[in-house]
This record gives C-alpha cells, sequence and structure tokens, in this order.
C-alpha cells in the first residue's frame, strides 16, 4: 500500500509538472515576441539597404541566439505550418508544449545535420512524381531561425519583380505585374522554366553567394550535405537544395538571384518577372528575346 502510493505521489508530481510547463507556453506574450523580432529583423533590413555589411552580421549572430527568435521559431514549426504533422526519420509527428519549451531551449546552429526522409508526391497535371526532403522537427526549427536571419538581408537585396517564396507576394502579384507591363503596349514574351531547379544547385556556388556569418554557413553547408535516408538507405546529396524544408525555398531564390540584372544591363528595356524558377522576360523586339 505504501509502495502504491508513493507512485500515486510522483505521478501526480509529474501530472503537476506537465501543467505548469503547458501553462508556461500558453502564456507567452506571442506579441511581445513577434514584434521583438520583428524589430531586429527590421534593422537589417536597414543595414543592408545602407551597405553596412559589419551591422548586418551582428545583428544575424544576435537574432540566431535570440530567446525570442527560438520560441517563434518553435512555434512556427510545431503549431502553424501545414507540414507541422509530417514526420522526419525520428519518427516524430508532433511535440506537446512541454517538449516545444525544451526545444526552444536547446535550439542553437551548432553546424550538424541529420539526414532527411525521402517521400515523393505526384505533380500537378503529369504523371510525374516531386521528391520531397522532410527534416525533423528540431532541424525544421533550426532551419526557420536561420531563415528569420537571413530573409531580411535578402528582402533587401532581391529584385521588386521576383514574386515566388517571399513574405507579403503570391502569384496575383506577379499576374498583375505581366499585365501593367502589357496593357499600353505590345510585348514579346518568352517563358523560362529551369528544368529540376532545386536539384541542380551547385552547393560551392551557393555558400560563396551567401556571404553569412560564419555559423549560419556552415549550418547551411551541413544542411546542404546532410544526406537522405529512402528505404534504409542513405545517400549523399552533392547538389541541389532539398524541397521540404523551411530554408530550401529562401536558398533556391538566392541562387536565381542576379538572372535580371544579367539581361537588364545589357537591354534595358527588358522586364524579367519570376515566380520562382519559373520566370518570363518581355520586349517589344523578339530578337532581344532570342538573344536573353
Amino acid at each position: 500500500m505504501v509502495k502504491g502510493k508513493g507512485v500515486s505521489q510522483r505521478q501526480r508530481a509529474n501530472t503537476q509538472n506537465v501543467q505548469v510547463l503547458m501553462a508556461v507556453w500558453q502564456e507567452i506574450p506571442w506579441t511581445k515576441v513577434q514584434r521583438h523580432v520583428f524589430r531586429l529583423q527590421k534593422r537589417i533590413y536597414q543595414a543592408t539597404q545602407r551597405g553596412d555589411v559589419r551591422t548586418v552580421r551582428k545583428l544575424q549572430n544576435l537574432l540566431s541566439k535570440s530567446w525570442y527568435a527560438r520560441l517563434l521559431a518553435v512555434r512556427r514549426v510545431t503549431q502553424e505550418n501545414r507540414g507541422k504533422h509530417t514526420a522526419g526519420i525520428d519518427g516524430v509527428k508532433s511535440l506537446k508544449p512541454p517538449d516545444r519549451l525544451w526545444l526552444a531551449r536547446v535550439l542553437k546552429l551548432d553546424g550538424k545535420a541529420t539526414p532527411l526522409r525521402r517521400i515523393w508526391i505526384p505533380k500537378r497535371g503529369t504523371s510525374e512524381k516531386r521528391p520531397l526532403g522532410i527534416p525533423t522537427l528540431h532541424e525544421r526549427a533550426r532551419q526557420t531561425l536561420a531563415r528569420q536571419a537571413l530573409e531580411p538581408e535578402w528582402e533587401a537585396k532581391l529584385s521588386s519583380h521576383f514574386y515566388g517564396f517571399r513574405p507579403g507576394r503570391s502569384c496575383w502579384d506577379a499576374i498583375a505585374a505581366v499585365f501593367h507591363r502589357i496593357k499600353y503596349r505590345p510585348q514579346h514574351l518568352l517563358k523560362v522554366d529551369i528544368s529540376k531547379c532545386f536539384d541542380r544547385i551547385d552547393h560551392s556556388a551557393l555558400l560563396a553567394k551567401l556571404q553569412a556569418p560564419t555559423s549560419i554557413r556552415r549550418q547551411v553547408r551541413a544542411w546542404l550535405r546532410s544526406g537522405i535516408m529512402e528505404a534504409d538507405t542513405l545517400s549523399a546529396t552533392t547538389a541541389g537544395t532539398p524541397q521540404g524544408g523551411s530554408v530550401s525555398p529562401l536558398l533556391a531564390l538566392i541562387a536565381l538571384h542576379g538572372i535580371e540584372q544579367s539581361i537588364t544591363q545589357v537591354y534595358p528595356e527588358a522586364r524579367v518577372i519570376a515566380y520562382a524558377d519559373d520566370c518570363l522576360v518581355l520586349h517589344p523586339d523578339r530578337s532581344v528575346l532570342e538573344h536573353a
């Protein structure tokens, strides 16, 4: 009887601890958290615009270690994202509030990465399938943390006519940009679709272009080379950014950055409008498009 009573007391104590941790997670001032992270991101954006690289790197390091940024990264991955119940190679599909709080505490960019889980999904309108590399919840939280630090800098650098995978932009913005370009003057149009864009990005070129703080660049390198687990077989990743991670769309945009400048420097009247790896080049002269 005494032994059973002791077990019951431990169970009640554990239950109370879990309830306390759940209350702690639910009582986090999320509005304050979001404002703090946004304020740091705004400073990164403004420093990039004025060319203050040193300040940008300091603020990115500060944001990647911020307690509020870690909390927000965990919340987005475990509660807000559409794929929050998709498991990586560890089989974990969801986290309870105490586990979310623990993950936020241990979250850091340490230059290590776990392999991705490979799944195949059908491509819309075709019989082909698209490969997805699904990171674990821990890796997704770290990728979101890194993206929070990198995205403001690249929002200041990327062309205003790139619309895919960017905050506050959609395919309807790209459609409107095309409409405003052609409504007053006839234009020839060249449609560019980069075949298997995500799978063919060169790792060395991407890392050289990234120019991020050492800790973030080392972590991105680890993600790019983490390998893919499919049917209990681990295969190396020598190129490309695996589709499925939260940082992959941003890395693809960074790799594609410069396409518009390479055309408009030669033909200033040309307009390049892109949504992810789908790109349109518009110009009144057909011969310009053939050269572009």
